[in-house]
């Protein structure tokens, strides 16, 4: 006995390591399958889960202690995974977010932050107001993301601008309504109705018309004889030649695509990094650029490949 007991013995710690869970995925993969869910209510308000690519909304946002050091939040209806920008509307500051939680479960907020997520937005209050806007980041800043790591702070979003957006604000005991959605569904469709009803009064309409056109057809028929003598003249060689002339020097003007600007040079040189751009200070911001374009076309497709990255306020400027 005391054999086959100290035969089994071994086997124990063997068969623990066997079922040990596996590390939790960072690469993309994690990444994938978004989840949607089944929808649900809160203070009897239905919210039901939507993959909408262009969501941005604004409202409040609180903090929700099981984030823990993650930078990420949680929403009612985003997709999970999914990444946003979250906007302060006190300071405009802007950072990168993941949504991977369902909530908040109770309250007025439009979503809940980490503590993480709400320290590298620079607030503590119970209720800050934001913005939110679904984003599609760069695989280097979700990998960042993934592993519950900071993401380089986003461009400060212009003074301006977060005064117009504070103004669509709803009063801070009010919860956000899901109701939006359902409501463009309900006007949507009677409007085939009533286009099916015009369709039916257009045709008796068009037939007349058809065959009032018919007897004039004859009298426009003198006139085509003197036509072509004028279609020669037109076709000449040397007004075709001026506009080809006159485009070079607009497209060998110098262009450059400005990515953006920020407070900081060390997030504006991680950025230029990113997009293979450079660094020039503008007063007290450091803008991030691509120069060296000399023609509409090279700047165009570098604005392309920017914003695919993410950096989607991207635009074209003339060098200075």
């Amino acid at each position: 006995m005391a054999l086959l007991t100290g035969a089994l013995l071994p086997d124990g710690p063997a068969l623990a390591r066997d079922k040990a869970p596996p590390p939790p995925a960072t690469g993309p993969a994690a990444d994938y399958p978004i989840v949607l869910g089944a929808p649900f209510v809160v203070d009897g308000v239905t919210y039901t889960p939507v993959d909408v690519m262009n969501y941005d909304q604004v409202g409040y946002a609180l903090i929700d202690p099981a984030g823990g050091d993650r930078i990420s939040l949680a929403h009612r209806t985003l997709p999970l995974p999914s990444y946003v920008e979250v906007t302060s509307l006190r300071t405009g500051k802007t950072i990168l977010v993941r949504a991977e939680r369902r909530g908040p479960m109770t309250g007025a907020g439009l979503v809940a932050l980490s503590p993480a997520a709400a320290a590298q937005l620079g607030t503590s209050e119970a209720r800050t107001p934001i913005r939110i806007r679904r984003v599609n980041p760069a695989e280097p800043e979700r990998a960042l993301l993934r592993a519950g790591q900071r993401a380089a702070d986003r461009m400060d979003t212009p003074m301006s601008l977060v005064g117009v957006l504070m103004r669509k604000l709803e009063p801070a005991g009010q919860p956000p309504a899901p109701a939006a959605a359902p409501t463009t569904a309900a006007v949507a469709a009677p409007a085939p109705a009533s286009a099916a009803k015009r369709p039916a009064v257009m045709p008796p309409s068009l037939k007349p018309a058809a065959a009032a056109a018919i007897p004039p057809a004859p009298k426009p028929a003198t006139q085509l004889a003197p036509q072509p003598v004028v279609k020669p003249v037109v076709p000449m060689a040397p007004p075709i030649a001026r506009p080809v002339a006159s485009a070079a020097p607009v497209s060998s003007g110098p262009f450059v695509v400005q990515v953006g600007a920020y407070s900081s040079r060390t997030n504006a040189a991680a950025v230029a990094a990113r997009v293979g751009g450079g660094v020039s200070p503008a007063g007290r911001l450091f803008r991030v650029r691509i120069s060296g374009l000399t023609s509409q076309a090279q700047a165009s497709a570098a604005l392309a490949k920017v914003r695919a990255a993410g950096y989607t306020q991207a635009r074209i400027q003339r060098a200075d």
